[in-house]
This record gives structure tokens, sequence and C-alpha cells, in this order.
């Protein structure tokens, strides 16, 4: 956890120097006037932590009373520990327990990230002893399920594939199948993320899940949505628009590392607030953790 938050702190490095940077002029001027707070405001939208939650940031900010004289670290401290209660409501608990075979469905655009991160949390799940397999849903794009066959060896995890082009839900129904036969602990199901037919996307879903039910009713125990954070506002409209295509009971924060947007996530708190289970910081399999409101708060503030 030690080695995490360090990488985390790492990863979050261009997002903490954005808001830095903004809060920089603020900071020296010592007294929370309107004036300043308005200008705070400002440099906290110009981060990405976005127009709602900056208000609501602000407000909070703003009720505080300070020393005439307080100190830019002070201040910065009370900062954060107001990011860390508005993402404290979003901390959840990833648990296999419940049933078995407990199944994950895992949602989001091509290119977030989502086999990626099925295929770390498999790796973590088989480390603790579990079975684990994966069905490779997305038939449409051979390079997809490549990458899960590959994440498949890699963890030591079976992948359930079809034929090209193949039926995603009656792959889903022969994969769940298989899994049940073979005793496995765990089931990923890697699914299509193209947005650019939200409609053709939801239908696809929804038969999928249909599906499924059929051989284990309470399935999908978790669908898990996975967002790039270098999307910055975007990753806003893709949770809304997720939660309309299929019932998203959580959240992954992926690609950290490369984004200086990751203040995305109290915008995503403020407006339309999911839990999110693990945040990810670069590719290696330990570069993805649970996701903790008082690091990710801190580490955005270089603190």
């Amino acid at each position: 956890m030690a080695n995490f938050l360090k990488k985390l702190g790492f990863g979050l490095k261009k997002s903490s120097e954005k808001i830095n940077q903004g809060l920089a002029d603020v900071f020296t001027k010592r007294k929370l006037d309107e004036e300043t707070l308005t200008a705070l405001e400002d440099a906290l939208i110009e981060a990405d932590l976005g127009v709602h939650a900056g208000a609501r940031l602000i407000e909070a900010f703003g009720n505080k009373r300070f020393e005439k004289d307080v100190s830019p670290q002070t201040l910065k401290e009370a900062l954060a520990l107001e990011i860390e209660k508005l993402l404290e409501p979003l901390e959840a608990t990833f648990s296999t327990e419940k049933a078995r075979p407990y199944v994950v469905l895992a949602v989001g655009v091509n290119g977030a990230g989502k086999t990626t991160t099925i295929g770390k949390l498999a790796t973590k799940l088989i480390r603790e002893g579990k079975q684990v397999s994966f069905i490779a849903a997305d038939t449409f794009r051979a390079a997809a399920v490549e990458q899960l066959v590959v994440w498949g060896k890699r963890a030591g995890a079976r992948v359930f594939t079809g034929a090209p082009n193949a039926d995603s839900a009656g792959l889903c129904f022969d994969g769940l199948k298989a899994a049940l036969q073979a005793g496995d602990d765990v089931v990923f199901i890697d699914t299509a993320g193209r947005l650019q037919n939200k409609n053709g996307l939801m239908d696809e879903l929804q038969k999928i899940v249909r599906v499924i039910q059929k051989v284990l009713p309470e399935a999908p125990h978790l669908t898990l949505l996975t967002l790039d954070a270098t999307t910055g506002q975007n990753a806003v409209s893709q949770v809304q628009i997720f939660k309309e295509i299929a019932h998203v009971d959580g959240l992954v924060i992926t690609k950290l590392d490369g984004s200086a947007k990751g203040g995305i996530l109290a915008e995503i708190a403020t407006t339309c607030p999911t839990p999110v289970y693990f945040v990810g910081v670069g590719e290696q399999i330990d570069d993805l953790d649970v996701f903790c409101a008082k690091d990710y708060a801190r580490s955005l503030l270089g603190l």
C-alpha cells in the first residue's frame, strides 16, 4: 500500500502541479475575502475539478475561519480536507464472496483501459487463490479478444472466446455455463464499448444481461465502468450515458499517470455520485489499487 501511495502521488503529479499553479497566487494573499474565493474557484475549475464541485468546495471552504496571516500550507491542508469530504462517499469495497461464480460485467468506451483493468483484477484474485475466467464478449474487435487472451495467459485465467462477429449474448451464455461447470469463483465479461450508436450498445448490453440471467438469475453481480482520466470533463458524460445504458454499480479510474485532469472525480462526486472501486496509475499489475478519498485528495494537492 505504501508503494502504491507513492505511485498515486507520482501519478497525480500532473494534476497537482496544475492545481497548485492556479492556487499559488490565491494562497499568497493569505486573506480569504470574496475576491480571493472567486479566484480560488476559477483555479479549481481550470484544474478540472469542475463547475459544480468548485462551487461546492468554495462554499464549504468560505465558511471556515482562518487567522489573518494563515500560511499557504494550512490553506492547502484545509482544501484537501474539503475535497476528501466530497470524495469520501465514493469509497467502495470490492468483494467477490457474495456468489460463486461472482460475475463482473465490464463496460466502458474502447481505449479506456477496460481489458487491462480486468486483467489486473483477475491477477490479484488468482494470487488470493481464486479460480477466474474471462468471457471475450467484444466479438467485433479481434484486438480486444487478443488482448484478453494475453492477459489470460499472464494471469493464469481461462478465456472463453467465440468466432469473429459471433452473437455476444450467446457467447456469454455458453461462457457462463462453462464457468459453472469448471467451478470458477469469478467471471469477468469484457464487453464492447462503441458509443457511436448508443441505442445499439444499450440493446447489446441488455441482451447480455437477459441471457446470462437464464444461467444465473442474479447475474451480473457487479457492473464496473472503466473511465480514462485523460478525458477530463467528458468522463462525467460517460458516467451519465452508461448509467442510462446499463446498471452501473461502480467505477474504475485509469491512466491517472498520464493526465492533469485527476480532479474530475470531484465533479463526478457532485453531479453523478457513483462508487469508485479502483484507481490506476500505470500499466503494471500492481499499478491498480483501491480508492481512498484521503490519499487521493492529498495527492491531488501534492501533500
